[in-house]
C-alpha cells in the first residue's frame, strides 16, 4: 500500500550555494496579509508564506515534488496500519538554542487540536487520535482510521509546524511579537524585525539542516501594500524584487508586456468559491434553505467572471476537485448548467415555497482575495438580480476583521478563497466538508463524512477516485455548503535578474524564500 510505504532520508544542505547565502538581499511585495504568526491560529495564505520560512515540519514539500519527504525527521512510515512512527534527525534545534525532541512534536501536535482555533487548521487532524513519545528522537501517532492514505502529506502542511515547548503556551495562541521574540521555531529562516503587515525581515537561520536546503539569499523583506497598484508600480520601477499576490488581472497583462520583468506562473489548484451559513443563510427551513442554494448554483455565469472580471487569468470552476486531480469531474456543471438557467432556479424556489425575491446579504474580502474581487463580486451580484429571484446586499470587510466576523455567524452568505495544503483532491473535500471544518459554517453530514474517510483510505487507485467522484456528486446534488466559482494557478512577477521563482510555484503552494537569489 501507498500508505505504508518507507520515506526515505532526504539530502541535507544538498548544495544550493549563491556566494555562501551572501550578496545582496531580496525584498518582496504583498498584498496579502498576514492574521498570525502562530500556526495554531492562522489557515491562510497571507500567513502560510512567514510559516513557510520559520517552522519547519517532520515531513516537508521539496521545490517541485508532489510527494512529502523528511524535513525535520530521519524517516516517516507506517509501523501499523493504524500507527506513524518518525525518528528525528540528532541534534535538532530551535533558532533560540532550545533542543527540538520528540516532546516538542507531541507537544505540537497535542497543542493543535488542544487550541482548536477556529481560524486554525486542526481540522486536518481529524483522523489523528492521539501522537506519543517512544524516546527522545522517536515519536508515534496514532490514528482513528487505518491506512490513512493523506496523513503522511498533512504532516508537511499548515498543521504540522513543530514550535518549541518553552516558547508557546500549551492551551492559547501566542501573539506574533512574543512569536518573533521567542524564536521557538527552526525553519530556514528567522525574523529579525517584525512590522506586522507593514514590513518583515527575515534572516538564514545557520542551524536549518531540512530539506529545503541552505537559503540562497541571507536576508529576505516582506513589504505589505494596502493597494495592488502601488504593488504593481514598485515591482515595474524595481523598487522591490518580487511581488507575489495579488496583482489585478489588467496589471498582469501590462507587465508580461514589459521587459523589465517576468511574470511567472505555475500550479496551484487556487479555488474562489462561495460559501453559505447554514444556520443564517435566507429560508425558514432546511429545505427552502437547500432549494435557495440550488437556485444561486442555477444563476452564476462563471464564464462571464472568468473572461469579463479576470481575463483568462482564472477559469469556471464546477467542482471543489480541481480538473487536474485524480476522480475530478464537474457535478455543478452536469446539475445547473454552464449559463444561467432562469427558469430551474425559479422552479427551485417555488417548489420549496420560497417567495421571491429573496434577500441576499453577501459578504466579500477586497485585499486578501486580490483588487478584482470587488470588480468579481459586483458582477455576482448583478447576475443574481437579473433574474429577478434575488435582491442581494453587497459588503466587504477587511481581511483580519472579516476572518474573525466569518466564524462568529456575521456573514449568511461570504466568499472564500482556497490554496491546496497537499496535492490531493481530499485536500478539496475534508477541511470543507468533515465535522468541525475550518470554512465553520455548521455543515456536517455523517454519510458524506463516512464517504470522505472512505476515500481517505482506499489505498486502492480507481476505487478511491470513484468514492471522490461520489462526494463531488452529493455534494452538487443533496448539499451545496458551497458553490464554486472559479479555479487559477500561482502567479508571481519579479525582476529580470531574479533566479529560483519557477523553482517554488509548485502544487504545495509553498512559496519558499529559500530558493530564490539575485
Amino acid at each position: 500500500m501507498a500508505g505504508l510505504a518507507l520515506f526515505a532520508v532526504a539530502g541535507c544542505g544538498s548544495g544550493r550555494t549563491n556566494g555562501g547565502g551572501g550578496g545582496a538581499g531580496l525584498v518582496i511585495g504583498t498584498t496579502d496579509k498576514i492574521y498570525s504568526l502562530d500556526p495554531a491560529a492562522a489557515y491562510d495564505q497571507g500567513s502560510y508564506v512567514p510559516e513557510t520560512q520559520l517552522y519547519q515540519h517532520l515531513l516537508n514539500f521539496a521545490p517541485g515534488a508532489t510527494t512529502a519527504t523528511p524535513d525535520a525527521a530521519q524517516q516517516c512510515a507506517f509501523a501499523t496500519p493504524t500507527t506513524f512512527s518518525c525518528t528525528l534527525k540528532p541534534g535538532l534545534k530551535f533558532a533560540n538554542g532550545d533542543p527540538l525532541t520528540a516532546t516538542s512534536v507531541k507537544f505540537s501536535f497535542d497543542r493543535m487540536l488542544k487550541i482548536n482555533d477556529p481560524n486554525g487548521p486542526a481540522s486536518l487532524l481529524g483522523n489523528l487520535d492521539h501522537t506519543d513519545v517512544l524516546n527522545a528522537d522517536t515519536v508515534v501517532f496514532t490514528l482513528k482510521n487505518a491506512n490513512d492514505q493523506t496523513f503522511a502529506p498533512v504532516l508537511a502542511t499548515q498543521a504540522g509546524p513543530i514550535v518549541d515547548e518553552k516558547v508557546f503556551p500549551a492551551d492559547k495562541v501566542l501573539e506574533d511579537d512574543a512569536v518573533v521574540k521567542g524564536k521557538g521555531y527552526s525553519g530556514p529562516y528567522t525574523i529579525t524585525s517584525y512590522d506586522k503587515n507593514k514590513l518583515v525581515q527575515y534572516q538564514a537561520n545557520p542551524g536549518y539542516s531540512g530539506i529545503l536546503g541552505k537559503p540562497k539569499t541571507a536576508t529576505v523583506s516582506e513589504k505589505y501594500y494596502a493597494s495592488s497598484d502601488n504593488l504593481k508600480l514598485d515591482i515595474q520601477n524595481g523598487n522591490i524584487d518580487v511581488a507575489y499576490r495579488s496583482l489585478s488581472p489588467t496589471d498582469l497583462d501590462s507587465l508580461g508586456k514589459d521587459g523589465k520583468v517576468a511574470v511567472h506562473s505555475g500550479p496551484g489548484g487556487e479555488l474562489r468559491y462561495i460559501v453559505f451559513n447554514m444556520n443564517t443563510m435566507p429560508g425558514g427551513t432546511p429545505d427552502q434553505k437547500l432549494a435557495v442554494r440550488k437556485a444561486v448554483a442555477s444563476s452564476i455565469d462563471r464564464d462571464a467572471l472568468s473572461t469579463g472580471v479576470y481575463k483568462g487569468t482564472y477559469q469556471p470552476a464546477y467542482s471543489p476537485v480541481p480538473s487536474a486531480y485524480p476522480g475530478a469531474i464537474e457535478p455543478y456543471k452536469t446539475i445547473y448548467g454552464d449559463k444561467p438557467n432562469k427558469d430551474q432556479a425559479a422552479k427551485f424556489l417555488s417548489d420549496a415555497g420560497v417567495q421571491t425575491p429573496v434577500t441576499l446579504n453577501l459578504q466579500y474580502n477586497p485585499d486578501h482575495y486580490g483588487s478584482s474581487s470587488s470588480e468579481e463580486y459586483a458582477a455576482i451580484k448583478n447576475q443574481l438580480e437579473a433574474t429577478g429571484l434575488f435582491k442581494v446586499n453587497l459588503q466587504s470587510t477587511e481581511w483580519v476583521t472579516y476572518n474573525k466576523e466569518r466564524v462568529k455567524d456575521g456573514y449568511p452568505v461570504f466568499q472564500m478563497g482556497w490554496f491546496p495544503d497537499y496535492p490531493d483532491a481530499d485536500d478539496y473535500l475534508t477541511p470543507f466538508f468533515a465535522p468541525n471544518n475550518f470554512l465553520q459554517n455548521h455543515f456536517e453530514d455523517p454519510g458524506l463524512t463516512a464517504q470522505m474517510t472512505a476515500e481517505a483510505t482506499e489505498p486502492d487507485k480507481d476505487k478511491r477516485a470513484a468514492i471522490i467522484q461520489q462526494i463531488q456528486t452529493d455534494m452538487a446534488q443533496k448539499f451545496l455548503s458551497i458553490i464554486p466559482l472559479l479555479s487559477g494557478k500561482q502567479i508571481a512577477v519579479a525582476t529580470k535578474s531574479v533566479q529560483g521563482v519557477d523553482t517554488t510555484l509548485d502544487p504545495s503552494t509553498k512559496f519558499r524564500f529559500s530558493v530564490l537569489s539575485k
